[in-house]
């Protein structure tokens, strides 16, 4: 929900940007992945840190936007990205064993689909957990939904 209120407020300040007026500049969902469009390749890569911008005021890690290289496709040039949701089998494994090296005792991890559930008994461990992954440098994003 967030990604699509940064991706119109990116649509909204090309249509309003004087250096963006009538350069065919366009950002828009296709399917899955964001679809970046512009007549030069120097226009696609500034709507591209645009996005960015929009993103990190909305508190969305970029480690989660995954944005190819700008491809030429007719007049146009053109970048696809694709935002990740969820945690991968191989991230959620590294995570499960950073908690169970250097979390506190009596904390469980789970992985549960494309999350990673981590229960405890008392919620400072819980908020001890959620301290100590941000601390560690991992290459993928990390986001905290609640807890109890």
């Amino acid at each position: 929900m967030e990604v699509d209120n940064a991706l119109n407020q990116t649509g909204r300040e090309l249509t309003q940007r004087f250096d963006f007026k009538n350069t065919g500049a366009e950002i828009k969902w296709s399917g899955e992945k964001i679809e970046l469009k512009a007549e030069s390749e120097e226009r696609v890569k500034a709507i591209l840190d645009v996005f960015k911008e929009k993103l990190i005021k909305r508190q969305i890690s970029l480690k989660c936007l995954d944005a190819g290289e700008p491809q030429l496709s007719g007049k146009e040039y053109k970048i696809f990205a694709t935002v990740e949701e969820g945690i991968s089998q191989d991230n959620a494994k590294k995570v499960s064993k950073v908690i169970r090296d250097l979390g506190p005792k009596g904390v469980q991890a789970q992985i549960q689909g494309d999350q990673l559930r981590v229960t405890s008994k008392k919620r400072d461990d819980l908020q001890t957990v959620i301290s100590l992954l941000k601390e560690q440098d991992f290459d993928f994003a990390v986001q905290f939904i609640n807890y109890r």
